[in-house]
């Protein structure tokens, strides 16, 4: 019961700290840490004990769900460089830099150990990075590059922490001929999961005709994949990813019902989940701290130095990564990063979050033997430190790093983009009312107008008058419009998917558009 009060408790702060968080212009997961920490003063909450094993599998499969869609196999397909850089080469040099630090740094910890330690504070987290940043205006190739980064650095990081853990309490030396077969083996199993699962729940879909089950089955869909993945000893992250990526992939124009269904639920589930995870996370980092009694100053100062070394190090290989990614402009113009600016403003991207707390929680007090863990207290007040000073430090004063470096925003090539996305979708409608020669001209140019106030909606040039006067004339050809209104809603919306599969465009300008031609047929339905 105390749970599940818990749980209700900050799920009700999360919807009074978002709208607090836009007032107040201050990331709101980063309040929620906050909360999370002065929640766990109340003697009821200290109590609370989640199970280590059940954080990832409950809150990484939705989140990470739903961070998915908004990407698409083109975007992957033109940046593949740029995330398999960060997502594991990354990762790889971080683990080293942290494993090499945390032997001269942490009395008694052995190589496998500290290589654990790596792994756990690799990687970034992809809602941690959304949420945040969602509270300025960035640069979307910036936030498309982070996000992508986030999708896949936790398989990385959760193979790399397996294979250490399992030399840690066997009492053996890592084997790393063994740790890069296990890699490609769990990311080849959880592709292949992913695909599957994916199609097999369409078919499922195509079975149903009622948009409330088969949005239904979206919400499970995640869960599914990422235990059955889990069960083959793949990476349930990858597999998730690739699930998503795939069931945006096959969407098709005549959805749009459940679209806008699925939309609603996933933002509230989102926004739900997420505020629950980082109160937890700040529930669980004074009790991981409070729990270490044995020369605490010093863990914390150990702690300080690897987190200057975690974000240095991301430094480093992002202003690298601006002398690569200028070379390659010609390919993905709107490559990241290009400056120093950039690089920095994603160095303060490079939050932590779930994976980082469930691994640090999931560290056990003895080896196989029986044998204290080297250098626990040394592992998890370091996971604290980290997480307080790239989640919470970093989160509350992102907009105030954004302000000073005077990043461009680019608003205006985002609102080209979709004003072209969105005269794509009115040529396409236009097409099909054309092609419709049983229609008189009193019927065509009402139509004609009420489709280009929807398209000078989506391109910020709306004329209420306009609209008035082409509401008027609709009602006077109704059940004639409202046929021919089908059809080229349907074209529109086939053309914004077919923009959203190309490569260059960017899938979040595209989903608002379509978000927009789905409303517009539901509601006229």
């Amino acid at each position: 019961m105390t749970t599940l009060l818990m749980i209700i408790g900050f799920g009700a702060a999360t919807s009074v700290v978002v709208g607090l968080g836009q007032k107040l212009k201050l990331p709101w997961p980063a309040l929620m840490v906050l909360i999370g920490i002065a929640g766990a003063f109340i003697p009821t909450f200290a109590e609370v004990a989640i199970d280590p094993e059940l954080v990832l599998p409950l809150f990484l499969p939705p989140l990470l769900f739903a961070a998915a869609q908004k990407t698409s196999w083109a975007l992957f397909a033109i940046r593949w460089r740029t995330i398999l850089g960060m997502s594991v080469a990354l990762v790889g040099v971080t683990v080293a830099a942290v494993a090499g630090s945390a032997v001269f740094l942490v009395p008694g910890i052995t190589i496998a150990a500290a290589i654990a330690l790596g792994a756990m504070l690799a990687p970034p987290d992809p809602v941690a990075v959304e949420a945040v940043a969602s509270t300025v205006s960035i640069p979307r190739r910036i936030m498309s590059t982070l996000q992508s980064e986030g999708l896949f650095n936790d398989a990385a990081s959760l193979v790399i922490f397996q294979t250490a853990m399992a030399a840690v309490l066997a009492g053996t030396e890592v084997d790393y001929a063994d740790l890069a077969v296990s890699f490609v083996v769990s990311a080849v199993v959880a592709i292949i999961v992913g695909l599957v699962l994916s199609f097999a729940a369409w078919w499922v879909m195509e079975k149903i005709d009622h948009t409330i089950a088969r949005s239904s089955l979206m919400l499970v869909l995640p869960f599914g994949v990422y235990l059955v993945a889990e069960h083959f000893h793949a990476s349930g992250v990858i597999a998730v990813v690739v699930a998503a990526l795939e069931v945006r992939r096959r969407d098709v124009e005549g959805n749009s019902a459940e679209r806008v269904t699925q939309n609603s639920t996933w933002q509230v589930l989102e926004m739900l989940i997420t505020g629950i995870a980082f109160g937890l996370i700040g529930l669980d980092l004074r009790l991981i701290v409070e729990s270490e009694h044995a020369d605490l100053g010093r863990a914390l100062l150990v702690g300080a130095l690897i987190a200057l070394i975690v974000v240095a190090v991301r430094f480093v290989w992002l202003l690298l990564g601006t002398v690569i990614e200028r070379k390659r402009r010609e390919e993905d113009p709107d490559a990241a990063p290009l400056s120093v600016r950039d690089a920095t403003l994603m160095t303060w991207g490079g939050m932590r979050g779930l994976a980082t707390v469930a691994l640090a929680l999931s560290i056990p007090a003895t080896t196989s033997s029986g044998a204290p863990f080297p250098g626990r207290s040394y592992v998890v007040v370091a996971a604290a430190v980290v997480l307080l000073v790239t989640l919470v430090l970093a989160g509350l004063s992102f907009p105030t790093v954004v302000a000073i470096l005077g990043i461009d925003d680019e608003a205006e090539k985002e609102h080209q983009a979709t004003r072209d996305i969105a005269l794509r979708a009115y040529k396409a409608a236009m097409r099909e009312i054309k092609n419709d020669d049983s229609l008189p001209d009193d019927v065509i140019e009402p139509l004609r107008a009420r489709f280009k106030v929807l398209h000078d909606q989506l391109s910020g040039t709306t004329d209420d008058q306009a609209s008035s006067e082409q509401a008027m004339a609709f009602k006077e050809h109704r059940e004639q419009m409202l046929a021919v209104q089908k059809k080229a809603m349907q074209s529109a919306r086939a053309e914004v998917l077919k923009a959203r599969r190309e490569r260059g465009t960017d899938p979040e300008i595209a989903d608002r558009v379509l978000h927009r031609f789905d409303l517009q047929s539901v509601i006229t339905r």
